[in-house]
């Protein structure tokens, strides 16, 4: 069973790609059936990487569009979006997975904020940059010495409380 969709994030993504593209995108259609097609993923990815994508159909049967999905996937790959992260075909095509596609492009916008000659708006969270840290052998032998607060703290430890068997009940029923 998919995940449950978010028509929050939906709203979101729409309004980043509309932001992308500079023009807007029809809200009286719903989500799934305005990006269907595939043409508006394509128009996004060419937006932001600049002839990635040389063919558009912009009409034709099934098996045209769906090629559009899937040259967007290429390019989204391209982009930097993690496998796990694009959706398939069927996701969109059939309507079989839409949260996964909400989920892929809210990958893309993520992606965009670590590419340098990106400028435009920015979609969730700020992708965390690798910083890395670099210890003397001094240091390292040093925090082997320490004791780490992570195993707890041994101070004022006693048995008060502790209780072992059975506790005796004294009752005065007559």
């Amino acid at each position: 069973m998919p995940p449950k969709r978010d028509p929050e994030l939906e709203e979101q993504a729409l309004v980043w790609i509309e932001q992308n593209l500079g023009h807007p995108i029809d809200r009286k259609t719903p989500y799934e059936d305005v990006l269907k097609d595939g043409i508006i993923l394509c128009n996004l990815m060419n937006k932001l990487m600049p002839g990635c994508i040389k063919k558009i159909d912009t009409k034709g049967g099934g098996f045209a569009l769906m090629q559009n999905i899937e040259r967007f996937q290429v390019a989204a790959r391209k982009w930097g979006v993690p496998e796990n992260e694009v959706f398939q075909t069927v996701a969109l095509w059939e309507k079989k997975n839409i949260p996964q596609v909400t989920l892929c492009i809210h990958a893309i916008a993520r992606e965009a904020q670590k590419h340098p000659e990106y400028s435009g708006p920015s979609l969730g969270p700020k992708m965390a940059e690798k910083t890395e840290r670099n210890f003397t052998e001094e240091q390292l032998l040093e925090a082997k010495n320490t004791v780490s607060l992570q195993y707890g703290s041994n101070q004022g430890a006693n048995q008060a409380g502790i209780n072992m068997g059975k506790q005796r009940g004294i009752t005065n029923d007559q």
